[in-house]
């Protein structure tokens, strides 16, 4: 045994002889017994030796030790309500004052928490939420009997407006907000009410506010105040508004207009981890959602860093001038950095990804590994640390119930404290804490310490920007028109947008664009790319966090600029939504798509996040979905990464699983408020078809969506809710409310224009058609092009038996022998009247190709491809099994219909023209392209021309 678990020993030996002498005679001979049970005596020689104050407490109250071993407590841990039934029932039963009531449950619970933890009966998670509960317990129970009190005196307090009676909102502010209090922590509240008005029924009357004045202070003196029965929490009220100079109590109008107006960053900070723990559940849900826009931005909001950095700096200087090295809290790598990491992200990303919205740290952690935001290997040592660092917490505190995180330096401490978190000797303790420090520091400095200055900065980088930017500098890094670029740099110093910058905005403003244009003098195009950057920076003056974001990533402003001088669909696309600027984090999943499963996980994902009855919200999350995929597609086909001939198949499994979601919240929705439709199916009786680019698996970069909605239900049958539609009205609902879902314009506008003319009747039609009307149409009215579209027409989503009901309508239309001359002279005189309308006026100076509408262009394919199988698929239903036009023509080679040369050249041209579209799409050049400029394209067009005179001009 070494010398100090000797002391220990020793100590523990005196702790117990203390609380024997202490007892009365029949008391000793209990304890005893219990003293000589294992492995209670080990647990006993423990607390008693490592915990001088649960030593004390038992030495003058030997009867608590007997009481805490007959009831069990030692060994479980409370629920919230028996906790508060126990105190209740004390404090309604005891002839004790309230605050000695108060003082005497504290002491019995710590102690019982104390032993607990100490013989890790209970594990870091427990010892904290009970901790916490204990103080929720304490302040709801003496909010109650004091409320009872005041009221007796000066009456109910009530609503001028509605009458309504009116209650004390305790918000609990940091541990205790997060229910991570610690052992000897005060408690950081703020009171609040909900409305303005006066008592009733007492014999004075008082402003609510006055009357809740009252009541908080009597509440704080009742947990605060040192009596000979000691204290119960140590409160600190400095964290409301305007700290000690402001008012006690606010209700929630001048909260709400506080917070808008002059809610500061580190008050944002604080509010993370705000929880309501008194008053009605609607009123903290209104209190909730009236702070939730105060703390989480909607955007992503880089500028936190620069706060978090700020507090961090200040935390810093107090430690070194008060010597808190030592500090297991605010020291090197201490349980502060491991907030700052987590919060940090809370404020950054926690307005878009509602899992960060949690107010315990681990939790935090983990949806920050779920999101990518930090790796697993990064939040499993952060994890462990803030555990290991928690626990020291506790050892410390539990030894006298000070508040203190500092380690100890006497030796009978630090022995205690080692065998507390197991460890046979202090040095050995201390080895395995700095692992866990240099580890917080490590992920800490990464994220959140300053980004280190260039030591290449020149003289001339920093005459870069400003009221008159050096034309020399910006030439000599490479921008060849520096007249323009400085002439365009002043216009943006000197727009009005600029000069009503705020000092924050203006500083940000100024430190990115050197940086900026520095990153801009690298490209191909200085000059060029400089100039699809502006309208980005002129789009987020406003909304300057973006601008951090680029200033603290190095790599996502290369990434921005690479992008943006490469495509100005992408700079467009940027500066109309600078949200996706946190695409760039991360370049490994920039430059990565995923298939359709993994398309629709990451949407799940993204969604299940949400409340399911927030429709904005789904909306709002279903765009940037939409707009960070596509962004991923682009980006992976500018440089590379993805063969020209799979983006828009990308692009179809992206509105796929989009439309699969919207169906899902729609009819979730719908059947919310009005029941389920009576119909045989368990499905949902409601199929998406998908007609032109998303039905042949081709849609582009602007594509919009030709639809079709098909139900299967009974006609007269009525749907199963309290407000009860006919089922047509109902599928016709939901077909409204997924047009509205996917064309609404929001902050990130649209996501997908919808055509629904190829509906039965078209724009006359039903919006939402039966099975047998849709059967009927096809069969009997439709038109020949009609038939044609339906050729590329696919199953979405939705029902999938009522989608094999629908594809064997669609198989027998387009197996239905034909006149094969009538059917060549109708799709020839729709030919026509497409290049008679659509095909823009020919130039004879300068004659141009019109990839879609020309002759020899992508719609001669397609209408080849759709004669073909109109014409022949009553002899091969093969033909009719795809809706994309690449393997019907491998079908059509297959069966023997075109020569495999024939098939092979008008797949090659299909995919060069698709190919090239994408290309001028994201150049946003148009589609017509002069015959001077078609180079090899003139082979396919001279291709298709010969094979549509063989098939379709024949006599």
């Amino acid at each position: 045994m070494t010398a100090h678990s000797q002391t220990l020993l020793q100590e523990g030996n005196k702790a117990w002889q203390r609380i024997l002498d202490a007892a009365e005679p029949g008391l000793v001979e209990l304890l005893s017994d219990y003293a000589r049970q294992q492995p209670l005596d080990e647990q006993l020689f423990t607390v008693l030796s490592c915990s001088t104050f649960v030593a004390d407490t038992l030495a003058r109250q030997p009867g608590l030790l007997l009481d805490l071993l007959d009831s069990g407590d030692l060994h479980r841990s409370l629920a919230q309500p028996e906790l508060r039934a126990r105190l209740q029932l004390q404090l309604n039963t005891d002839s004790n004052e309230l605050e000695v009531t108060l003082r005497r449950f504290r002491r019995r619970e710590i102690v019982r928490i104390v032993w607990r933890d100490f013989c890790r009966l209970a594990d870091t998670r427990e010892t904290i939420r009970d901790t916490s509960l204990l103080a929720e317990a304490c302040i709801g129970e003496a909010l109650r009997v004091l409320s009872e009190q005041l009221e007796q005196r000066f009456g109910v307090p009530t609503s001028a407006a509605s009458g309504e009676r009116q209650s004390l909102i305790v918000i609990a502010m940091g541990k205790l907000g997060a229910r991570e209090l610690n052992l000897s922590s005060d408690i950081d509240l703020i009171f609040a009410y909900p409305e303005s008005g006066q008592t009733e029924g007492g014999t004075k009357v008082l402003s609510n506010e006055q009357f809740f004045i009252r009541l908080g202070q009597a509440l704080i003196a009742s947990l605060d105040k040192i009596t000979a029965e000691g204290f119960v929490f140590r409160v600190d009220m400095r964290l409301r508004p305007y700290g000690e100079s402001g008012a006690l109590v606010h209700n929630f109008s001048a909260l709400e207009e506080y917070y808008q107006d002059q809610g500061r960053d580190w008050e944002r900070y604080a509010l993370i981890k705000a929880n309501v723990v008194t008053g009605e559940p609607d009123r903290a849900q209104q209190l909730a959602d009236m702070l939730r826009p105060f703390i989480y931005r909607r955007y992503i909001d880089f500028g936190a860093i620069e706060s978090l950095r700020s507090m961090k700096q200040m935390i810093t200087r107090e430690v070194r001038r008060r010597g808190l090295q030592r500090d297991v809290k605010l020291g090197r790598g201490g349980i502060r950095e491991i907030e700052f990491i987590a919060q940090c992200f809370q404020l950054i990303r926690g307005g878009r990804d509602l899992g960060l919205q949690q107010r315990e740290l681990l939790l935090v952690l983990d949806e920050c590994r779920q999101l990518g935001c930090l790796p697993e290997a990064a939040v499993e040592e952060l994890k462990a640390a803030y555990l290991f660092l928690r626990d020291s917490e506790h050892a410390i505190q539990g030894y006298a119930d000070k508040q203190t995180q500092l380690l100890p330096e006497a030796a009978l401490e630090c022995a205690a404290m080692a065998r507390v978190m197991g460890y046979d000797n202090w040095e050995l303790y201390c080895e395995a804490l700095e692992v866990h420090r240099a580890r917080v520091q490590s992920h800490f400095d990464s994220l959140i310490a300053a980004p280190q200055e260039s030591d290449e900065q020149t003289e001339s980088e920093l005459e870069l920007w400003g009221e008159n930017p050096d034309k020399a500098a910006l030439q000599s890094i490479g921008f060849e028109d520096s007249e323009g670029v400085a002439q365009s740099l002043r216009t943006l110093f000197d727009s009005p947008r600029v000069l009503a910058l705020q000092a924050q905005g203006k500083d940000r403003l100024d430190e990115f664009m050197p940086l900026m244009l520095t990153a801009a003098s690298a490209a191909d195009k200085p000059d060029l790319a400089l100039q699809r950057l502006l309208p980005l920076v002129q789009s987020v003056l406003r909304r300057s966090a973006y601008l951090a974001l680029l200033i603290e990533n190095p790599s996502a402003l290369s990434e921005l600029v690479s992008l943006c001088a490469s495509s100005p669909w992408i700079a467009d696309l940027m500066a109309r939504h600078p949200v996706l600027l946190d695409e760039l984090l991360d370049r490994s999943s920039l430059y990565r798509v995923s298939d359709p499963a993994m398309l629709k996980e990451e949407l799940r994902q993204q969604v299940t996040r949400l409340p399911t009855d927030d429709l904005e919200a789904q909306m709002d999350a279903l765009r940037y979905f939409k707009a960070s995929q596509v962004l991923r597609v682009a980006a992976c086909e500018l440089f590379g990464q993805l063969p020209l001939k799979r983006v828009s198949d990308y692009l179809t499994w992206i509105a796929e699983a989009i439309l699969q979601q919207v169906l899902a919240v729609a009819w979730m929705d719908l059947t919310g408020r009005y029941g389920q439709p009576a119909r045989d199916t368990t499905d949902t009786g409601f199929a998406i078809l998908g007609y032109g680019k998303l039905g042949g698996i081709e849609l582009g970069y602007g594509s919009d969506l030709d639809l079709v909605f098909v139900y299967d239900a009974k006609a007269q049958g009525v749907t199963d809710g309290e407000k009860s539609i006919d089922n047509a009205v109902f599928y016709t609902r939901l077909g409204q409310r997924i047009i509205h879902m996917l064309d609404a314009r929001m902050s990130m506008g649209q996501l997908y224009e919808v055509d629904m003319r190829l509906r039965p009747s078209g724009n006359s039609g039903m919006l939402v058609v039966s099975l047998q009307a849709f059967g009927n149409y096809q069969l009997e009215s439709a038109w020949t092009w009609e038939h044609q579209a339906l050729v590329r027409a696919r199953f979405i989503a939705g029902d999938v038996d009522l989608a094999q009901r629908v594809e064997l309508i669609r198989q027998q239309v387009l197996c239905t022998e034909r006149d094969t001359v009538a059917l060549r002279q109708e799709v020839l005189a729709m030919r026509q009247k497409m290049r008679d309308n659509l095909l823009p006026a020919a130039s004879a100076t300068e004659p141009v190709f019109d990839l879609k509408q020309s002759p020899g262009g992508i719609v001669d394919i397609e209408f080849l491809v759709q004669f073909a199988v109109l014409a022949w698929s009553h002899g091969c239903e093969a033909l009719a099994r795809w809706s994309d036009n690449v393997r019907i023509l491998e079908t059509l080679a297959k069966q023997g219909y075109f020569e495999t040369a024939e098939s092979d050249a008008l797949t090659e041209a299909y995919l060069a023209y698709r190919s090239i579209a994408h290309q001028l799409a994201l150049q946003q050049e148009s589609a017509q392209l002069a015959d001077t400029e078609l180079g090899e394209l003139n082979q396919y067009r001279a291709a298709v021309t010969r094979l549509w005179e063989q098939w379709m001009l024949v006599e």
